[in-house]
């Protein structure tokens, strides 16, 4: 079964940077990968898709106009059971403890280890955290 995996972020190079590293996940029909560049274009994906369930989101804690933290907090509020990874260039413990204690299921640095990245989607989405409902 293939899983939709949402990515806010709004750094130019993420999406061909994501694309790349998941060029045999997405080949073998493992995941689709879906971009936002804003919270606000995150949430209104999460709000209009309901003809195919996103599995987890992947936020950078840094966006335009919303921060990752309070579209963290929305989309949790908006679906609960929706796995978010956080992402940061900026690991501060404070904001790590934040996001964990609002629900996120990892806080990963950047440059992002994509190896740990994709073990820990694997592990949530088997899991069946990913479920997007």
């Amino acid at each position: 079964m293939t899983s939709t995996i949402l990515i806010a972020d709004d750094e130019p190079d993420a999406p061909a940077l994501f694309q790349q590293q998941f060029r045999r996940e997405t080949r073998q029909g493992l995941y689709v990968l879906d971009f936002a560049s804003s919270g606000a274009a995150a949430l209104t994906r999460l709000a209009q898709d309901t003809n195919r369930e996103i599995a987890l989101m992947i936020a950078d804690i840094s966006l335009p106009g919303m921060s990752g933290i309070e579209l963290l907090t929305r989309a949790r509020a908006a679906r609960p059971d929706l796995p978010v990874i956080m992402v940061s260039a900026h690991d501060e413990p404070a904001s790590v403890a934040r996001a964990l204690s609002l629900g996120a299921s990892l806080f990963l640095g950047k440059p992002v280890d994509f190896p740990r990245l994709k073990q820990e989607m694997a592990a949530i989405i088997a899991s069946g955290r990913g479920n997007g409902s």
